[in-house]
């Protein structure tokens, strides 16, 4: 257990933020899903306006820190591969 004042405050901001990043990483996992459906059903146009959506949500999150920024951008492309492929 924590000693220190500043400790204490440490765990309790640690576990907020934990909760956040959370909540962004299912937001974007969500996204993502979306579009993979929507490529499985063979529906171009909806599958395009969905990645729009999925690659902002995407993006915020690797800016904000929840994915490295690799990891966004490869996700986006392997995304972006799938569409053009349809």
């Amino acid at each position: 257990m924590a000693n220190h004042k500043s400790a204490k405050t440490r765990i309790v901001r640690n576990n907020k933020r934990s909760l956040i990043n959370a909540m962004r990483k299912s937001r974007v996992r969500t996204f993502v899903k979306k579009v993979d459906a929507l490529i499985a059903e063979g529906n171009k146009d909806a599958a395009s306006a969905a990645f729009k959506v999925a690659e902002c949500e995407m993006m915020r999150a690797a800016q904000k820190g929840v994915f490295h920024k690799n990891t966004a951008s490869r996700t986006i492309s392997r995304l972006a591969q799938k569409i053009k492929a349809l």
